[in-house]
C-alpha cells in the first residue's frame, strides 16, 4: 500500500494508477484545472445542451437527472433549470422505509418545494431485501445490488420516456480515479457502466441466485447498443463547474433548503455532514470499504479539500486517522434487524472480508477489532 505524494489517495483503490512521480490521476486532473478557461467550458455546455433541448411545442422534458435529495441533487437541478434554462425531470430511486432516513424524505420534499417535477421509483421491496442480503452474505457489500439499481434507473427511464439528455454530477474517472469510466471528452458519461461498482452492468450473480430477468428490470443498466440506437447522452455537469466538490455543493444546497446531518463524524466518518444523508446504512458500507481497501468516506472528503488547497496534507492525515472507517452501533443494529441476522454474524462476515495485509484483526467476546498495519499518508 502506497499513498499519492500530494493527497491521501491509496494505491488500493480499484482502477487507480499513479504517475512516475507518485502522483495520482485525480491530483493530476485537479492541477490541470488551474489552466482551464471556464467560460469556454460553459460555451461547450450550452452548445451541447442546444442539441438536445426539446422544442417548446413538443411535450417532453429536456433532460433527466437522478436525485437523492442531497447536496449534489439540489445543485444539479437548480443549475440545469436556472443557469441552462432546461426543463428537467428529476428521478429518485427511493429506499424501503427501514433504509430511508427522515432527512432523506424531507430533502426530496424540498426539491418538490423548489418547483421541480420529481418521479419516484420504488422497486419490489422483497426483491430489494433479498438482494441486499445476498450482497452482504456473498460479497460483504450491501450496495452491490442497490448501486446497480441507482445507476440503472435514470438511463432506463431516459430510454423509456425518449429523453435524450442525462445530466450526472462528477466524472468518477477524473474526480475519484476510476479510470475505466473515462471517455475521449471529460464531460462524456456514456462509459459510466464501467464504474468499478457496476461491473459493466453485469447482474449474472443475481440470475444465478434464481431471479428472472423480469425480476431485475430495475437493476438492468442499458447496454452500449441501446444507448447508440436511442442517441441518449450522459453529460457530467461537474466537469463544467470550477467549484464542484462535496463541501461546496453542501454549502450551496444548504442555502437552498437541504437538511444536513447532526451525527458526529466519530459516529459516521462524515466530516462534511452532507454525504449520503438519505441512507444511514451507507455509513457501515463505508466502514467495510475502509476495512477492505484502507480508505473510506473521510479519505474521500479530505482528498477533495487537499486538492483544492483548502487544507494541508498533514491536516488531512490527522482527520483521516481520527475519523476514517467510523460507524455507530445503532446503524449496524438497524441493518441486522432488517436482514434478520445477529450482530455476531454481522461482525464475523466483516472479519472475513477485512484485508489481513492492511489490518491486525481480533474477535473476542463478540467484539471485532481491526488495527491498521499502515500509517495514513505513508502506507505499509
Amino acid at each position: 500500500m502506497k499513498y499519492c505524494k500530494k493527497c491521501l489517495e491509496p494505491s488500493t483503490r480499484p482502477n487507480n494508477t499513479f504517475n512516475k512521480d507518485g502522483i495520482c490521476k485525480v491530483c493530476e486532473y485537479y492541477n490541470s484545472l488551474k489552466e482551464v478557461n471556464w467560460d469556454e467550458r460553459l460555451e461547450i455546455l450550452h452548445d451541447l445542451v442546444s442539441k438536445y433541448k426539446i422544442p417548446k411545442k413538443e411535450t417532453n422534458f429536456d433532460c433527466i437527472i437522478g436525485v437523492s435529495g442531497g447536496k449534489d441533487s439540489v445543485r444539479q437541478a437548480l443549475w440545469a433549470r436556472d443557469k441552462l434554462g432546461l426543463k428537467p425531470l428529476l428521478v429518485c430511486l427511493t429506499y424501503p422505509p427501514e433504509q430511508l432516513t427522515n432527512i432523506g424524505a424531507e430533502n426530496i420534499s424540498n426539491l418538490i418545494d423548489l418547483g421541480f417535477d420529481v418521479h419516484t421509483v420504488a422497486l419490489a421491496p422483497e426483491t430489494w431485501k433479498k438482494l441486499i442480503n445476498l450482497g452482504f452474505k456473498n460479497y460483504v457489500n450491501i450496495c452491490k445490488s442497490s448501486e446497480l439499481a441507482l445507476f440503472s434507473t435514470v438511463p432506463r427511464l431516459a430510454l423509456s420516456y425518449k429523453i435524450p439528455l442525462v445530466l450526472w454530477g462528477e466524472n468518477p474517472g477524473l474526480q475519484t480515479g476510476d479510470s475505466a469510466t473515462l471517455a475521449e471528452e471529460g464531460y462524456d458519461g456514456n462509459n459510466l457502466r464501467n464504474l468499478n461498482t457496476l461491473s459493466g452492468g453485469d447482474y449474472q450473480w443475481m440470475l444465478d441466485e434464481g431471479f428472472s430477468h423480469k425480476d431485475l428490470i430495475g437493476y438492468s443498466y442499458p447496454d452500449q447498443k441501446e444507448f447508440e440506437n436511442s442517441n441518449v447522452q450522459i453529460i457530467y455537469l461537474g466537469w463544467f463547474m470550477p467549484d464542484w466538490s462535496s463541501l461546496d455543493n453542501g454549502l450551496f444546497s444548504s442555502l437552498n433548503g437541504l437538511i444536513i446531518k447532526t451525527q458526529s463524524p466519530i459516529d459516521s466518518g462524515d466530516i462534511s455532514y452532507v454525504t449520503s444523508v438519505d441512507d444511514d446504512w451507507v455509513t457501515f458500507n463505508q466502514m467495510i470499504k475502509y476495512l477492505k481497501f484502507g480508505f473510506g468516506r473521510a479519505t474521500e472528503i479530505v482528498n477533495e479539500e487537499i486538492r483544492k488547497e483548502k487544507i494541508s496534507r498533514d491536516e488531512g492525515i490527522d482527520l483521516v486517522t481520527k475519523y476514517d472507517g467510523k460507524c455507530n452501533e445503532e446503524c449496524i443494529e438497524s441493518f441486522c434487524d432488517y436482514i434478520k441476522i445477529s450482530k455476531k454474524e454481522f461482525w464475523l462476515k466483516v472479519m472475513e472480508a477485512t484485508n489481513k495485509e492492511l489490518f491486525e484483526i481480533s474477535f473476542n467476546n463478540e467484539k471485532f477489532k481491526a488495527v491498521p498495519k499502515f500509517k495514513v499518508g505513508i502506507g505499509l
